[in-house]
Parts: structure tokens; C-alpha cells; sequence
């Protein structure tokens, strides 16, 4: 098989579901047509594409659903809202990239594939969940929750309680394989929405769904090494990677190896709220094999990749 260069993209959910919009479907089509509109610039660049998307404000707006209509539908668990939030995403993705595509006489199959991954049962992440999800609840209504449905629950802000769910580190992704393959052969690949389906080993040997969220950026690195990506983007809502970040003294950082954000991360100058997660992720892929991580917004994208803008991560020995 011949070796190709390999980009993985990764952009939240807030990209298609914007928190200024009301969230029609319409509005999430347009969006997604603009997203896969900068798309464009890997294939002008000689990358064949995987493409990894969030799904929180999407799935919250199921767990929202469900919630409003609870006295007449059954909910779902968290494995099959993310895997409902694949196929309803991917669609809209898929239809959009194939027409920005077309625009430019670019001709690539676009495939999304539903994607299983897996986590380690054990993992720490559920003996100590902390990430939010659904809507808010009154003090009463949350004690009651905890005591007749055993939820973990904490309280938001001032803003009432949420449930909140482990978030445990992905360890394999189970069509991997697949994925290789076809992104060889040419086609663009949408996998891994949600940052994965979460699902673990049973006691029997077969893989069993189970309620957590799994973090895209992690799934992307682990995913994009898996494959023999070279590059790595990781869109968020800042153009670069910040020290000191909404200090007087605040800092742009445009390029740093993995040792010097491993030295920013241990001053605490990631919160994993924020910007955590996505250094680590990055930290991750370059130590995996990875050449290059890319961090900017999605508008300053053909910059970023041009080297004019963004914060560009490279292994320690890299000139």
C-alpha cells in the first residue's frame, strides 16, 4: 500500500449547532456547509482527510428531548445518543463536503462510518465522573434523581445541578482498520463523531456500550496515530494557543515542542476545561508518531496551515 500524507481535522460541536443561533436544522446545514468549505485547503495541500466532529450541544439537545417527553418515551443511554448524533451529523456533513468539493472539481467518495471505541472499564474516569451533561435540575429534583436513579450529580454555577458522567480515556478504536483503508484509497472518511460510541469489553468477550463521553481530541490523536497521520488540526475558538491566557500578560504562542507544553501544561496554563485536553491530545499524537499538530479557529485555517498564523506543536528534536 502506498503511503500517503494523512491530515486528521478535528472541530467541535459548536461549530454546526452555534450557541447565538436557535439551532434549526436548517441553520446546522448551513454551518456544516461552511465547515466543509475550509476543508478544501488539506486537499489543495496534497492530504487525504479524516474528518472527527463534536456532538455535545447535540446530544444535549436529545437528552433535552427526551427529558421534556419522559411521562411517554423511554431515554436513551449516552452510547446510543452518540451514535445517533453520528449518522444525523455525518449526513449533513457528507452532503456538505461533497458539494464544496464539487465546487472546485475536486472528486473524492465522502464515508461516515459509525464508530465503536473502546475504554477500559477500570478506567479512573468512572469512579470519579465529571462531565456535564442534559439539563439543569432544581436542588429537590436532583437529590431525588440521585436517590431512585443512583446518578452522580453536581452542582453548575449557581445554575442548578446536572448530571455528570465519566469521561474516560479512549483505547482503541475498533474500525481503525477500515478507516485505513478507505482513506487510502482515496475517499474522505467522517468517523469518530462524539469523540467515539463508548463501549468496553464484557466478561464474555464482546463489546457492550456503556455511559460516558469520550473526549474528541483524545479519540482524533489516538485515532490519527492508529492510521499514520502526519498532521493533526485541532479547530477551537481561539487563533492560537495563549500563556497567561485573559491576563494582562497574556502571550501568543506559535510554535513549541512537546517538551515546552509539557512545561506549560504542568504550570497550569491548560486548564482541563479548556485547553487541556486538546495539548495533551496533541502531546499524544506527536509522541505516537505524528509530525505536526496544528491549533487555530477554523477561519484563520488556511493561514494556520500556510504557517502564518495558529500554534504549531512539534516533537522535541524538530528544527
Amino acid at each position: 500500500m502506498t503511503e500517503k500524507k494523512i491530515a486528521v481535522v478535528a472541530f467541535g460541536g459548536n461549530a454546526l449547532l452555534r450557541s447565538d443561533q436557535d439551532g434549526t436544522q436548517e441553520e446546522q446545514q448551513a454551518n456544516s456547509d461552511v465547515a466543509a468549505e475550509r476543508l478544501v485547503e488539506f486537499i489543495r495541500n496534497g492530504y487525504e482527510l479524516l474528518v472527527v466532529h463534536g456532538n455535545g450541544p447535540q446530544v444535549g439537545n436529545i437528552v433535552l428531548q427526551q427529558e421534556a417527553k419522559k411521562d411517554k418515551i423511554h431515554p436513551y443511554t449516552l452510547d446510543y445518543c452518540v451514535a445517533m448524533t453520528q449518522g444525523s451529523m455525518g449526513f449533513m456533513l457528507e452532503n456538505s463536503i461533497r458539494y464544496a468539493f464539487a465546487k472546485e472539481k475536486i472528486e473524492k467518495d465522502v464515508i461516515t462510518i459509525v464508530t465503536q471505541v473502546i475504554v477500559d472499564k477500570s478506567d479512573p474516569g468512572f469512579h470519579y465522573p465529571t462531565k456535564p451533561v442534559g439539563p439543569f435540575y432544581s436542588t429537590e429534583a436532583a437529590r431525588k434523581l440521585i436517590s431512585t436513579k443512583g446518578w452522580s450529580m453536581v452542582e453548575d454555577s449557581g445554575r442548578g445541578w446536572r448530571k455528570v458522567v465519566a469521561s474516560p480515556k479512549p483505547v482503541e478504536v475498533v474500525s481503525e482498520k477500515h478507516i485505513r483503508e478507505l482513506i487510502h484509497a482515496g475517499s474522505i472518511v467522517i468517523a469518530a463523531g462524539g469523540g467515539g460510541i463508548p463501549v468496553y469489553i464484557n466478561e464474555e468477550g464482546h463489546l457492550t456500550g456503556i455511559e460516558a463521553v469520550i473526549d474528541k481530541d483524545y479519540a482524533s490523536s489516538l485515532l490519527g496515530s492508529q492510521i499514520g497521520a502526519e498532521l493533526f488540526v485541532i479547530l477551537t475558538e481561539v487563533e492560537e494557543v495563549y500563556i497567561n491566557f485573559g491576563k494582562p500578560n497574556q502571550e501568543a504562542v506559535r510554535t513549541m515542542s512537546i517538551e515546552t507544553a509539557r512545561k506549560y501544561r504542568d504550570q497550569g496554563q491548560f486548564p482541563a476545561g479548556s485547553m487541556g485536553p486538546k495539548i495533551q491530545a496533541a502531546i499524544d499524537f506527536i509522541k505516537n508518531g505524528g509530525k505536526e499538530v496544528i491549533i487555530t479557529k477554523a477561519e484563520t485555517l488556511a493561514d494556520a496551515i500556510a504557517g502564518k498564523t495558529g500554534t504549531k506543536i512539534i516533537a522535541d528534536d524538530a528544527n
